[in-house]
């Protein structure tokens, strides 16, 4: 295990993920993934999570394997037409993930949800947090409303974004 990555989780505290998504972020987050899912069958999740505990950071578990890990955890995959999208944020690794179910994965592909992500990224790189992710959001509801169209059915995941 990168002992500078070690020290970067010990040292990053909810307190970080609080000030980056304070409450009124996560307010606007939510209406935001409220409002683009009133127009699609789909489904987004919000998740940031200031550092992972010392038990996968050993494994050396990545970014990416923690958020298909919270993925099934949150049960995003648990939609009828197989739509999910988790949106995962890790602080302490600086890191935006997106994890797509099969079925909304195999009619976009992997470059939408690449150039959501990097646009997410350039957001939180000058500090744009709430920018970066209601951009994000409205980036994922537009993919999910061309390939899922209609008016949302009942809301099968929180829309209210999750720190943990």
């Amino acid at each position: 295990m990168a002992i500078k990555r070690f020290f970067r989780h010990l040292l990053t505290t909810r307190r970080a993920a609080r000030k980056a998504f304070p409450a009124s972020t996560l307010d606007a987050i939510e209406r935001a993934i409220r409002e683009v899912e009133a127009r699609h069958h789909g489904e987004i999740r919000f998740v940031v999570e200031s550092a992972m505990d010392m038990g996968p950071l050993w494994q050396q578990q990545s970014p990416r394997e923690r958020a298909l890990e919270i993925f099934a955890l949150q049960r995003v995959w648990d939609t009828p037409d197989n739509n999910g999208i988790l949106l995962y944020v890790l602080m302490a690794d600086h890191a935006v993930e997106l994890v797509c179910d099969r079925g909304i994965h195999a009619r976009a592909g992997s470059e939408a949800w690449e150039a959501i992500c990097h646009g997410i990224e350039r957001a939180f790189g000058q500090g744009r947090y709430e920018q970066g992710v209601v951009e994000g959001i409205a980036a994922l509801g537009a993919t999910l409303a061309r390939h899922y169209p209609g008016a949302a059915r009942a809301n099968e995941l929180p829309d209210r974004p999750q720190i943990m």
